[in-house]
């Protein structure tokens, strides 16, 4: 699955992405605020195909062809979950909200209904896209991160897409 927004490609990760993929999410700036990834993030690492029960993107700058994330949807606990990283050299651009926006316009037309987020809570920027995606906070819990190998502070989202009325809805 595919889908374009203003600036970027979302498209599956394709093998030959390691490398990319390996250069974005594998400094420790970047992987302590992924509950799910280790620490040190190796080839091996960046070689794991993805998850594809839900969409589950690559994130490609349209006007360069990079590679500047990833951004996606994963099972948790019932619900998808929202979850994205963006390359440090990307930051500040805006790619992490066009993309997740992009994720939940294909995840309405697939007729999800409600879609859950967190971060760490030493992450607020995560929380401020979040945010501007409409996701509304609903409470603070514990969770796991791989890469700091224990339990932190997370705030966490809720995300009703019957309510969102700024995004299209599926015919």
């Amino acid at each position: 699955m595919f889908h374009v927004t203003e600036r970027l490609l979302l498209r599956p990760a394709w093998p030959e992405d390691w490398p990319e993929v390996l250069a974005g999410v594998g400094e420790e700036a970047i992987v302590r605020n992924l509950a799910k990834v280790p620490w040190p993030y190796g080839e091996a690492d960046a070689r794991q195909p993805q998850n594809q029960c839900l969409p589950n993107f690559i994130v490609v700058e349209s006007a360069s062809g990079r590679v500047v994330g990833s951004c996606g949807l994963a099972p948790t606990e019932g619900e998808p979950e929202i979850g994205y990283w963006i390359a440090r050299d990307a930051w500040g651009r805006g790619f992490a909200t066009e993309a997740g926006r992009g994720v939940l316009e294909v995840a309405r037309m697939l007729g999800v209904e409600r879609v859950t987020a967190g971060h760490m809570a030493d992450n607020p920027a995560s929380g401020r896209v979040l945010r501007k995606l409409g996701f509304r906070p609903v409470g603070s819990a514990r969770r796991y991160s791989l890469a700091r190998g224990h339990e932190v502070d997370s705030v966490e989202y809720v995300l009703d897409m019957s309510d969102d009325v700024s995004m299209p809805r599926a015919a």
